[in-house]
């Protein structure tokens, strides 16, 4: 297998470093707008490890991918950038015959007359409508396949074919303890990922009633979360699993909840009251820029905060339901010490976290257990491979009875 990464950020670079201990594939190609940090992410790998390379690329510019990845002779694209770029790389991994994998889906845009109740156009939707388009040439675009989503999503399918006969509610919970020494905001993930999440209508999936949408920050829960990170108040949040899961999962309610805390949404707002979360250009003497990309430009990298975080993150599926006639609540989790994933890898527990799963959804994909054509989700393959594979590179999932 012949890989296309692009994108050399903190997931990218985090790809690389776990891709490096691992056999399944014969090149990785590691391409960004930045040379430089391409090529950084390469020579941080030493060099006695042939196998990656670096190229320029303009994620936005589809010939130019499509073009590379023929070049390179490449098997599959796998997009580590924004969710900005996804459907030109979508797009561009299709028109080379090459299979796709994602972290993030296509963008939604909220209902223009009732966006805190109907949906508009949904995440990934996009993606969806070209589902036959990738079924007609055979190809598999695996959507949505880092942590959240994608591990979760595993959990999801997990859950509904090993531990449950009927299923209430998915919820997908996310939290942690991390700080960030040193900054009185410094957000770990992408900022412009984090607004685009979190300021849009969150969407909620019942059985009768289909997906809908609230208000952001809406129907708080106080969530205890495991190995020491304990309570977080978590609230719904838009997020793709909900988009995922009902397609492959019977369950009569999906819900995201993510666990931010008050200072951080408060700081969201003002970011929304003063229209710095718009990605439309404005002028600025004389000079045209997104009010977002200002924001996320002011703020330090999250790549470069390793070494001051502390603490633990966790992403996780909540699952209520039957099993045997008895009511049941688990919670199936995946939690990363930044102390560790520091030591071990040189990447921050949230970038690292997400990064990990789609290197082992490449290995499946690369050994034919997760085969397929057209656009699925992680819940649309046999969940137990996955989950075994993630246990064998070392990051151990866990299983909490409520």
């Amino acid at each position: 297998m012949r890989i296309l990464l692009v994108g050399a950020g903190g997931v990218g670079t985090a790809i690389t470093r776990i891709a490096a201990r691992r056999s399944f594939f014969d090149h990785l190609v590691v391409s960004d707008y930045d040379l430089a940090r391409a090529q950084a992410a390469v020579a941080a790998l030493g060099a006695e490890e042939t196998r990656f390379s670096a190229r320029r690329i303009d994620a936005s510019d589809q010939a130019a991918v499509t073009a590379l990845l023929a070049e390179e002779r490449c098997d599959v694209l796998l997009n580590a950038t924004d969710p900005r770029f996804v459907m030109p790389l979508f797009e561009a991994a299709l028109a080379a015959g090459a299979h796709y994998l994602d972290m993030a889906m296509s963008l939604s845009s909220p209902h223009p007359e009732r966006p805190y109740e109907e949906c508009g156009t949904k995440l990934g939707d996009g993606q969806f409508d070209r589902a036959a388009a990738w079924s007609e040439a055979g190809r598999l675009a695996l959507v949505g396949v880092g942590v959240e989503p994608g591990l979760s999503d595993v959990f999801a399918r997990y859950a509904a074919e090993e531990l449950f006969d009927e299923i209430e509610e998915i919820g997908v919970r996310d939290g942690a303890n991390l700080t960030v020494e040193g900054y009185d905001f410094a957000p770990s993930f992408s900022i412009w990922t984090t607004i685009e999440e979190c300021l849009n209508p969150p969407v909620i999936w019942e059985k009768e009633r289909g997906w809908y949408t609230t208000a952001p920050f809406s129907e708080p829960e106080v969530f205890d979360f495991p190995e020491g990170i304990g309570p977080v108040e978590c609230v719904n949040v838009e997020h793709e699993e909900v988009l995922l899961i009902p397609r492959w999962v019977d369950a009569k309610r999906v819900t995201f909840k993510y666990g931010l805390g008050d200072e951080f949404i408060e700081t969201l707002k003002t970011l929304h009251r003063l229209g710095l979360d718009r990605t439309a250009k404005v002028a600025v003497g004389g000079v045209e820029v997104a009010p977002r990309d200002v924001v996320a430009a002011c703020l330090p990298d999250p790549a470069t905060l390793g070494d001051r975080m502390r603490g633990k993150t966790c992403a996780g599926t909540w699952v209520k339901g039957v099993k045997d006639g008895a009511p049941r609540e688990v919670y199936l989790y995946h939690v990363v010490d930044n102390e560790w994933s520091m030591a071990e890898y040189g990447s921050q527990a949230v970038v690292w976290q997400t990064a990990i799963n789609p290197v082992v959804a490449l290995e499946l994909v690369a050994g034919g257990v997760w085969s397929g054509a057209g656009v699925l989700g992680p819940e649309a393959f046999d969940p137990r491979p996955f989950l075994d594979l993630l246990n064998d590179y070392g990051s151990p999932w866990g299983l909490r009875e409520q």
